[in-house]
């Protein structure tokens, strides 16, 4: 994957890890987005960002840039409402190489992205700060060992109430499958049956959403509970973290990702993985879940394209 790929997972929240849990989350904590924001500067400021926000744009000026820090400049402001603390947002997005001043990659504009949370201790935070609906940002970034130096330039489309749980038509239980409990909120309680675990991931919908459905390598924003097959006790649960996971569907756990793709949004999932699917064989332990079959019921909140490098 290119540093520009990189960059832009690193943006949008998804992550590149081989984990449910260890998927960033962020926790709407108490913040100030105004006052997280990045200060402009020099090189922030002499950014030529082309085009109207909401279109693709193009970059004018002079190249390479010299990147110390980190900076934002507002290209444009919008007359929407503001960014608070803890809104899940639509968004555009396109990153410049900052030696050359190409495109390196972009996602949006004809193409949904997932949405995305303000938190102030983010980066997503820091970047934008408590822009306004309609308002474009051009963000620059020094390079590092993992990336590129870059251009980011982001417009913040509109805020949105991201579902609180899967709305989709409840479906036939299964015969022998473990069975779900949800709370007021719609968080589950998972009981696994007296039975051998299954040799391979068995994927059951529990509902079935009316949303798009989630193609290979989307984003998608979940909110998931997953117990140990050995005793049925929770080991990651977002729900207890009180704020959904965003990540890529490639790049979770086979079986994660075996239970997502193919679903509709709004569907809520079963999902039971042998160790093969999940976090592979061996001998168990208390340090990791290497031996462990998992079930996961997982509520599909939202899901977009992911942010596309260009081909150079």
């Amino acid at each position: 994957m290119s540093s520009f790929a990189l960059a832009a997972l690193a943006l949008a929240g998804c992550s590149g890890e081989p984990a449910p849990e260890s998927t960033p989350t962020s926790s709407a904590a108490a913040g100030d987005l105004c006052d997280v924001a990045l200060a402009s500067d020099d090189v922030s400021d002499a950014v030529k960002v082309e085009g109207d926000a909401g279109a693709q744009p193009t970059l004018g000026g002079e190249f390479p840039l010299e990147i110390s820090a980190p900076a934002r400049s507002v290209v444009s402001e919008g007359d929407g409402d503001k960014l608070e603390e803890g809104d899940w947002f639509e968004y555009d997005m396109a990153i410049f190489d900052a030696t050359t001043g190409k495109l390196g990659a972009v996602g949006g504009f004809d193409q949904r992205l997932a949405p995305i949370q303000a938190v102030s201790t983010t980066g997503v935070g820091q970047m934008l700060g408590c822009a306004t609906e309609g308002t474009r940002v051009a963000i620059t970034v020094p390079g590092s060992e993992q990336s590129s130096a870059a251009v980011y330039v982001l417009d913040v489309n509109k805020i949105v109430d991201l579902p609180e749980k899967a709305w989709g038509e409840d479906q036939e239980p299964v015969e022998g499958e473990p069975t779900v409990k949800l709370d007021k909120k719609g968080a589950p309680t998972i009981t696994l049956p007296d039975t051998d675990a299954p040799a391979e991931t068995v994927v059951t919908t529990l509902k079935k959403g009316d949303g798009d459905v989630v193609e290979a390598g989307s984003d998608v924003i979940v909110h998931y509970t997953g117990v140990k097959w050995s005793d049925g006790s929770v080991f990651d649960s977002s729900w207890e973290r009180g704020t959904p996971a965003p990540f890529n569907t490639a790049g979770v756990v086979p079986g994660f990702t075996k239970a997502i793709e193919g679903q509709t949004i709004g569907s809520q999932v079963l999902v039971t993985m042998p160790p093969k699917d999940g976090y592979g064989e061996g001998e168990k332990n208390a340090d990791n879940l290497v031996g462990e079959t998992l079930t996961f019921v997982v509520d599909i909140l939202d899901a977009g394209t992911p942010v596309q490098q260009i081909q150079q």
